[in-house]
């Protein structure tokens, strides 16, 4: 009975259109009416403890990080490099999208902001060399799910947060099963346009290499200094955020002079709303969070996925497709924050690797970014591009089917994960 009522008031407000963080709050509120623990007090306390974390402190870093990359000539500069390298090949400007965006993803962690800079981009010159709208559109609305993979990741770091497991380690275990998710997609590509007849743009000269490649040293460097600092133990993930927004916001400034101070207060307003955005719905969550356990709701939920905890692999297999499922209909952070202390207490009885469901749990929340009907990035890539949203979701689908293909080997065999990430957290 306490797990329908807080789904049927939970799902009772999104229908009604109510926004997510306060059907959170309205769903919280029927709990705490049904366990007659009613208290607008206890309810505020949870609402500002949920957002009083210091390694939640990441997410506007982060956020900011990404603002000053795209304004400042970083994410540019990327794409310039992708372009020198394999641009000339046969569907190359696919390939370019493919390593710009593994790469954006390395800066950023956020996979509206990759999402958008490669529509502005490439989308124009995609079309232009002959490519179809539909299809290219698709391409880099599936790119934009590598960002919330590849650390720094703001989606790892919520996960961390929610689920008490370490950032640091999240982070190195997520780097090769996001390269992984690029791979899957360079195959797809490959075969999309085997069939083409586009002329591609000819070869750049290894100088026209060389120059591209000194233009972005700066924002090269920026993924090798955190991923080193957090394998060298020199700083913690939240750290690693105030040293992203720092670094980016000097080399725009003094290196590319390309960011104005003029242009700081868009800049850190942009950054500061939707970072606002993300808070409220953490701190919306944690009220819901806090009641769940108090309800005993995950004891329910082992209980239910009880014939599962024998075989791990199988109990994956079945809370991808839950997740799945629930991604069609609501966007990642919320996934995030409602599913993950129900499921957690189930990973643990099961003796799954936390780290591990972790990364797997993301790499699923962020396909659910790109799967229609809510999927963020589907409509900012239609907005960027200006298609239809039924355009971009019809020409994602077979990258999302081979994403979804990809999460599934993954589970399957996780020593692609557990392996890597055992050898680079040393």
């Amino acid at each position: 009975m306490t797990l329908v009522i807080f789904l049927g008031a939970l799902l009772g407000g999104m229908a009604l259109g109510i926004p997510i963080a306060f059907a959170l709050l309205g769903s919280g509120l029927a709990l705490m009416a049904h366990l007659d623990l009613l208290d607008p007090q206890i309810l505020a306390q949870n609402l500002v403890g949920g957002a009083d974390s210091f390694p939640l402190l990441a997410v506007p870093f982060f956020m900011l990080a990404g603002e000053v990359m795209n304004v400042g000539g970083l994410s540019r500069r990327i794409v310039n490099l992708a372009l020198a390298v394999v641009g000339h090949v046969k569907g190359g400007l696919g390939y370019v999208a493919i390593m710009a965006g593994c790469l954006l993803s390395a800066l950023s962690g956020s996979a509206v902001a990759d999402a958008a800079a490669l529509s502005a981009l490439l989308l124009p010159m995609m079309v232009q060399a002959g490519h179809s709208k539909l299809r290219s559109g698709g391409l880099i609305a599936s790119i934009g799910v590598i960002g919330p993979v590849i650390p720094p990741s703001i989606g790892l770091v919520i996960f961390g947060v929610a689920g008490n497991v370490s950032i640091s380690k999240l982070f190195l275990a997520a780097i090769v099963p996001g390269l992984l998710i690029g791979g899957a997609l360079w195959i797809t590509w490959a075969w999309l346009v085997r069939r083409e007849d586009i002329v591609p743009p000819p070869r750049k000269s290894r100088a026209e290499i060389l120059r591209a490649a000194r233009e972005a040293t700066w924002a090269l460097l920026l993924p090798v200094i955190i991923l080193v600092g957090l394998r060298m133990g020199v700083f913690t993930p939240t750290e690693a955020a105030v040293v992203a927004a720092v670094y980016a916001l000097f080399v725009s400034t003094v290196i590319y002079r390309e960011l104005k101070v003029s242009q700081f207060y868009g800049v850190f307003v942009g950054a500061a709303k939707t970072s606002a955005v993300v808070m409220f719905l953490i701190a919306a969550a944690m009220v819901s969070a806090w009641l769940i356990t108090v309800a005993n709701l995950p004891a329910m939920v082992v209980g239910m996925l009880e014939p599962f905890l024998g075989s791990p692999i199988l109990l994956m297999a079945a809370i991808m497709v839950l997740v799945m499922l629930v991604g069609t209909a609501m966007d990642m952070t919320p996934t995030i924050l409602i599913l993950t202390p129900v499921l957690m207490p189930v990973v643990q009885a099961a003796g799954i690797d936390p780290v591990y469901f972790g990364v797997m749990f993301i790499i699923n929340t962020s396909i659910g970014l790109v799967t229609p009907p809510v999927g963020a990035v589907l409509n900012v890539v239609a907005g960027v591009g200006k298609m239809r949203l039924d355009e971009v979701a019809r020409g994602v689908m077979p990258f999302m089917v081979a994403e979804f293909s990809i999460m599934f080997v993954m589970v399957v065999f996780p020593a692609l994960v557990t392996v890597p990430a055992r050898w680079l957290a040393g």
